[in-house]
């Protein structure tokens, strides 16, 4: 029997795409509690976020969002991340820049633990797209754009997404349409 290359790309992409899952969920994380959650959206909920992103590029001129919907639109699916709050208790932590987690969990402030077990998380996901051969790409305006859609529980307050694909070159580096920083929000003063 002969089968289409195409078909096995796809599925490996789905397989890297829920071990992205569990590795994020296994990764360490601050007293051993959970505080994310992850989704993985293809088809229409893709179309949709690749439109949203669109939407802000155009509101916000900001060239990025319009360069990484492109992006997103040429890859498979999306594996998204969302940092919950998750207050550990902590006496005199003042991560977030409160004196403790019941004057954070008070003002709204978010928990600095929170935001790092995201962090390592997607970074513990990525490698192991990464070790698979699967281009991928952490990108903040994918998360922004989730969370304008409601991808996530309300609980969530920080999102991203990470794009998969499998071309002859990456579509997520060495994008001749990526602005200078200086255009794109970065080294903004």
């Amino acid at each position: 029997m002969k089968y289409d290359g195409d078909k096995f790309n796809l599925k490996a992409i789905e397989t890297v795409a829920s071990l992205m899952v569990a590795a994020a969920k296994t990764a360490p994380k601050g007293c051993g509690r959970e505080s994310m959650e992850t989704y993985v959206i293809d088809g229409a909920e893709k179309d949709a976020l690749v439109a949203e992103m669109r939407r802000f590029g155009e509101e916000t001129k900001q060239a990025f969002y319009l360069r990484d919907a492109g992006n997103i639109e040429k890859s498979a699916c999306v594996v998204l991340f969302g940092a919950v709050d998750s207050y550990r208790g902590l006496p005199h932590c003042g991560y977030c820049g409160m004196d403790d987690c019941f004057g954070a969990n008070k003002s709204g402030a978010h928990c600095a633990f929170s935001v790092g077990d995201l962090g390592i998380a997607m970074g513990s996901a990525v490698s192991v797209a990464a070790a698979h051969h699967i281009d991928n790409r952490i990108m903040f305006s994918a998360g922004k754009a989730a969370l304008a859609l409601k991808y996530f529980s309300e609980k969530v307050f920080l999102a991203y997404g990470v794009p998969l694909s499998i071309s002859e070159k990456s579509p997520f580096f060495d994008r001749p349409d990526t602005p200078p920083a200086s255009q794109n929000g970065c080294n903004a003063k």
